[in-house]
């Protein structure tokens, strides 16, 4: 007696189903978690894939990619998804065991990134029930799918059509009601949040502070051109109404305030320069915006800090945590806790509705986003996310500049051209800016106004271009005497330093 092999048609119909079955699920199990407020099984494969990645691999794919680093990221974990479904649902037509068995065990995996995820907040039987609708439509549909297919070759006549068909449709409208769901419980947004008037409003804008250059950064950074750089595949959904801040550890008084008690202070507006750790020489994850908020020294002093703490953890709503130095959260600088960005609302984006702004520093230690917790603490008593992997645990922000125009490979022509950038040195403000091309003299670069000690400086300087392929760069000089340094560092532990160039072509 012979067994004759499933024919193509039927293997692909099996590929298919398993897709199908397993994407269904997926949706489900997604419907169910934003329904139960739990994270859902994407995401959560996503961030244990996030956590569980090489240091070095991470600061390449920021490099590479960006801030679509996240999306690349999910991107991944889908196509691995997609290739793992139809390889099982091909498998299936012939081993059906083998096939319900791996589509369980990807669920089961997706539950325990689920159960493991630092922002799980909607208990132990929200994620079973999230995992169990994942099994019931997964493993359950692909089940049905393929006893819809004939069991060997010549069995009947071939695809019972009518039985795959109604098999197809009822799984695939699982899938859809679970992807709606997702849709419709998962918008994010300002919550209708009304802010008062700063009773401390941001000196104006200074007349001069910029250039009318073409391709100059502009001074304020626009809200949707403001970098975002955060551990978070998805951006949470916080309802502004409930949410609360705690002031925990080493006080007299812990607090809890919620965002209209926050928003009944005093609140001040600032401009003030962001900048990411894993901004390369020349990068542009850096902007700076017009805060409103508190001042983290007022709810500090409020709630009485104690002797011996020189540190203040802040934990975000996704389980992300910072370590920020105590003092530069009390002295003149005046950290802020930003309930607004630019005149409006924090966007969901930007830590809608509570973030840290610490001029000075780093955003990996100072500028957690959908605050949550401050705890005054000590270093010696705690690791943070980045410090667990290998970044410094203090980290200001290095004497930089840049050069926004001309870009590099630029086609220029002989004759005066207007070479222009920012410098930064936030907290000690920028003295001066140099420029040389191709490794001559250094030349003085005009300064722009300067806003505060607390913003980027632009710069600009005039070169009399002469045919050729020419190397431009720039240094500057902080108010302290320090001058930028040349030599080249990467982003880890804590900042990268060397001259910014661009190459470009004189015709």
């Amino acid at each position: 007696m012979t067994t004759t092999s499933p024919s193509r048609g039927r293997r692909a119909a099996g590929a298919a189903s398993g897709l199908l079955a397993g994407g269904a699920g997926v949706l489900a199990g997604e419907g169910l978690a934003q329904v139960l407020d739990v994270t859902g099984p994407v995401v959560a494969v996503g961030n244990r894939a996030v956590d569980l990645t090489p240091r070095p691999l991470k600061e390449w794919a920021i490099s590479t990619f960006g801030q679509a680093d996240k999306a690349v990221l999910l991107g991944g974990v889908l196509v691995t998804l997609v290739v793992l479904l139809l390889a099982l649902g091909w498998v299936g037509v012939r081993r059906r065991l083998v096939a319900l068995v791996g589509v369980a065990l990807l669920v089961s995996l997706a539950g325990a990134a689920m159960v493991l995820d630092p922002a799980q907040g909607g208990g132990a039987l929200a994620v079973a029930a999230s995992v169990a609708g994942m099994l019931l439509v997964g493993v359950g549909g692909l089940a049905w799918l393929l006893s819809a297919l004939p069991a060997r070759a010549g069995q009947g006549s071939g695809l019972d059509r009518r039985r795959f068909l109604v098999a197809t449709s009822s799984v695939a409208a699982l899938g859809a009601a679970g992807g709606a769901t997702r849709t419709l419980a998962g918008e994010t947004g300002t919550g209708g949040v009304d802010l008062p008037a700063p009773a401390l409003a941001a000196d104006p804008v200074p007349d001069g502070v910029t250039f009318d250059v073409d391709g100059l950064t502009p001074h304020v950074t626009p809200t949707p051109d403001f970098y975002r750089v955060d551990t978070a595949l998805q951006v949470p959904t916080v309802d502004a109404g409930s949410h609360v801040l705690r002031i925990t550890g080493m006080v007299d008084r812990p607090l809890e305030l919620s965002l209209a008690d926050l928003l009944a202070r005093d609140l001040v507006e600032r401009r003030i320069t962001l900048t990411c750790v894993s901004n390369e020489v020349g990068g542009d994850l850096l902007g700076t915006a017009t805060w409103l908020g508190i001042p983290v020294r007022e709810l500090l002093a409020e709630a009485g800090v104690q002797d011996g703490a020189d540190a203040v953890r802040s934990v975000s709503v996704d389980g992300y945590t910072a370590g920020t130095p105590l003092e530069v959260l009390t002295d003149e600088r005046e950290a802020l806790l930003a309930v607004g960005m630019n005149g409006g609302p924090l966007p969901a984006e930007h830590g809608h509705p509570l973030r840290m702004v610490t001029p000075g520093l780093y955003g990996y230690v100072s500028a957690t986003k959908w605050l949550t917790e401050l705890e005054v603490t000590r270093f010696a008593d705690f690791t943070a996310y980045w410090t667990d992997r290998g970044y410094a645990a203090k980290a200001p922000i290095k004497l930089s500049s840049r050069i926004d125009v001309p870009g590099s490979f630029a086609q220029l022509e002989a004759g005066d051209v207007t070479v222009a950038g920012v410098a930064w040195a936030q907290t000690v403000g920028i003295e001066r800016v140099q420029v040389r091309a191709d490794e001559g003299e250094w030349q003085d670069a005009e300064l722009g106004v300067e806003d505060s000690d607390q913003t980027w400086r632009a710069w600009r300087w005039t070169w009399s271009a002469e045919p050729g392929s020419h190397r431009l760069e720039v240094r500057a000089t902080d108010r302290a005497g320090q001058t930028q340094t040349s030599r080249r560092e990467p982003i880890a532990p804590d900042g990268s330093t060397g001259w910014h160039n661009v190459t470009v072509s004189v015709s």
